[in-house]
């Protein structure tokens, strides 16, 4: 899969995008200290090749969405259809998801709550963000009856071009469903149709981000330019809300395991921690399936039918930080822009971001912070000229990112297990 191939290029290139998003800060703090050669012409050039880097990023939006929700949910489908042992894990998955939704917007809007964006922060980093005040779709007006019209796009093509996202994602759900009812002959062509789509798709995403560096140093430039050095307190706010919700996702989690897995706080503590060091290391859920699976049998009391059936699939359609960090990432743009969100909103928001979830699951980090949360702002009407700017410190939230989701996987895989965890095999083990 492209995915896989793109993730260790793209691991490396996170240095390079944050140290173009210090130098361009640092470069534009100078140029407005002693002046820039070519003075407002040059800043135009500037800009518009952020501009340009960022639209570039937007023209995949769309068809990639589309395609990865059609195939997320033909795969879903068929795991469904596995046996009765894969329609539990899935349930079990969905509802974890559920509760990481609305835990999501009460963690993020708490945390706003407690510790809010200073009205200087916000401004310094919206400084020069092309077209900032600029609200991507309607998504503010009409309250509960626009949210159910807009549910059901008449034209799907015109919702695309509109980027009425939302009723994108509901007919691309239905058209993922609709796969299912088809002969094998139709669906398996139609499908992988979609797939490559999505293959395509993220290959021009990963040829855009190999020109990050150069998109987040003119965008990051001209924030400098306009503000100085003070969008890096802006931006380091921003890492430790993320990281804060996410941690609190993770402190839930083990709540949540203790009743419902039927296993003490202190072992699945110690269990997970093998599987946890190993996704610190390498930000790959992937990667950690192997110490997952070991973990589950030896320490954790889980069987080696279900720990080899859920973690698999887990890791396949299964990531519960998505919602969180995504919603976590788009509270704070909306905040940052002043915009208020009420409850139709966090409705069109929490499904739009349980969707994208499914759909992009095992994408690399750089390529799924885009495309998860892009859909989510246009669904809510938040602008995403600020996303570049946040993307060059996602290095940081994206490895409690891989740690939830982990640790989510466990929780999961003893939870479908249901009876009481077994002894250890000795004493220690998985340890």
């Amino acid at each position: 899969m492209a995915a896989s191939r793109l993730r260790s290029a793209l691991k490396s290139l996170s240095l390079w995008v944050m140290i173009a998003l210090l130098a361009g800060l640092f470069a534009g703090a100078a140029a407005q200290a002693w002046g820039l050669p070519g003075g407002e012409g040059t800043a135009a050039v500037i800009g518009s090749i952020g501009t340009l880097w960022l639209n570039a990023l937007k023209m995949t939006i769309i068809p990639l969405v589309f395609g990865l929700l059609v195939t997320g949910v033909a795969s879903i489908a068929d795991a469904a259809a596995t046996g009765r042992l894969a329609l539990k894990a899935l349930l079990v998955f969905g509802l974890l998801l559920l509760g990481a939704v609305t835990y999501a917007f009460l963690a993020s809007e708490g945390l706003h709550i407690l510790w809010p964006i200073s009205p200087d922060g916000a401004r310094i980093l919206l400084a020069s963000a092309p077209d900032a005040s600029a609200v991507t779709n309607s998504a503010h007006g009409g309250g509960l009856p626009a949210f159910l019209t807009s549910l059901a796009p008449p034209n799907a093509v015109r919702a695309a071009a509109e980027d009425a996202i939302l009723g994108i994602v509901v007919f691309a759900v239905a058209f993922g469903f609709a796969t299912t009812r088809l002969e094998a002959r139709l669906r398996l062509p139609l499908v992988t149709f979609f797939e490559a789509v999505s293959e395509t798709m993220i290959v021009i995403v990963h040829w855009v981000l190999l020109a990050a560096p150069i998109g987040v140093f003119a965008l990051s430039m001209g924030v400098g330019l306009n503000a100085g050095l003070g969008a890096l307190g802006v931006l380091g706010h921003y890492v430790a809300l993320v990281v804060l919700a996410q941690v609190g996702l993770i402190l839930l989690i083990y709540a949540v395991v203790v009743p419902f897995g039927r296993i003490g706080l202190g072992r699945f503590a110690r269990g997970v921690v093998p599987a946890q060091v190993v996704a610190f290391s390498t930000q790959s859920s992937l990667a950690s399936l192997p110490a997952m699976v070991e973990q589950a049998r030896n320490a954790l009391g889980v069987s080696t039918a279900t720990a080899g059936l859920v973690l698999p699939l887990a890791v396949a359609v299964f990531r519960i930080t998505s919602p969180v960090a995504n919603l976590a990432v788009v509270i704070y743009v909306a905040h940052l822009h002043g915009i208020h969100l009420g409850p139709a909103l966090w409705i069109v928001g929490g499904l739009t971001a349980l969707a994208v979830s499914v759909g992009t699951v095992g994408l690399p980090g750089q390529v799924s912070f885009f495309v998860s949360i892009a859909p989510i702002c246009l669904a809510m009407g938040v602008p995403v000229q600020v996303l570049p700017l946040l993307l060059a410190v996602e290095v940081i939230p994206d490895i409690f990112r891989t740690i939830g989701n982990v640790t989510a996987d466990l929780a999961a895989a003893r939870i479908v297990e249901g009876r009481d965890a077994v002894a250890d095999p000795e004493p220690g083990a998985g340890i």
